[in-house]
């Protein structure tokens, strides 16, 4: 295993299996609904980012998810095609590097519907911490031991650190509302949290 562990005793508390067969029946339910309605916007986004610019129009990239295991998460290209030549960043306030139809996508959040496929598989859930790259978890867990007790559940399309500032938090900011998150998990805040995802999609708050 390539990340340690380190669980107090609320994070090792297992939570009843029918709160985990509940949601994940609800995540296979809610994505395969959710690929249906969203199809043929996913196929005019496709047409706009290939009339802007060529290269791959799905984005295809490494993440950590749960216990440290990587899978290959999937996004609509908003980003120039050579927009890591000099290496691995964040995505910045402004960042000159996104694409006209890429500024719109991400503000609405269309460019992650293709990981409701990774939803479908297993790999990721409806609700959760957002996926980190390898290079960046190793990175934040050296600054903070913590870090990949983000790594006890599975990793979300949405979660409580994105409905609380996205990507206008810092890591540490990250971390510590995936852990309440984590602490609290319940249908109730499952439900808090999807309510939450549509008025941040609504008015594009978060977004880089």
């Amino acid at each position: 295993m390539e990340y340690e562990f380190r669980l107090d005793k609320m994070e090792s508390k297992k939570k009843s299996a029918m709160f985990h067969f509940s949601k994940r029946l609800f995540d296979i339910i809610f994505a395969m609904i959710l690929l249906t309605v969203t199809s043929p916007i996913i196929l005019v986004t496709i047409c706009a980012v290939r009339f802007e610019s060529s290269g791959q129009i799905i984005y295809r990239q490494r993440r950590v998810g749960l216990y440290g295991n990587h899978f290959t998460i999937y996004k609509i290209r908003s980003m120039d095609v050579n927009a890591e030549a000099s290496g691995a960043k964040w995505a910045e306030k402004n960042d000159p590097r996104i694409t006209k139809v890429g500024c719109f996508i991400r503000k609405t959040r269309i460019d992650e519907l293709p990981q409701l496929w990774n939803v479908l598989k297993g790999e990721m859930s409806m609700i959760g911490p957002r996926p980190e790259r390898p290079m960046f978890t190793k990175e934040f867990q050296a600054l903070y031991p913590n870090f990949t007790q983000r790594l006890t559940v599975k990793p979300g399309l949405t979660g409580w650190a994105q409905i609380n500032g996205g990507y206008d938090i810092t890591p540490k900011e990250k971390l510590k509302l995936d852990l309440e998150y984590i602490h609290s998990m319940s249908v109730r805040k499952e439900a808090l949290i999807l309510c939450k995802t549509v008025k941040v999609i609504l008015n594009g708050s978060g977004a880089r």
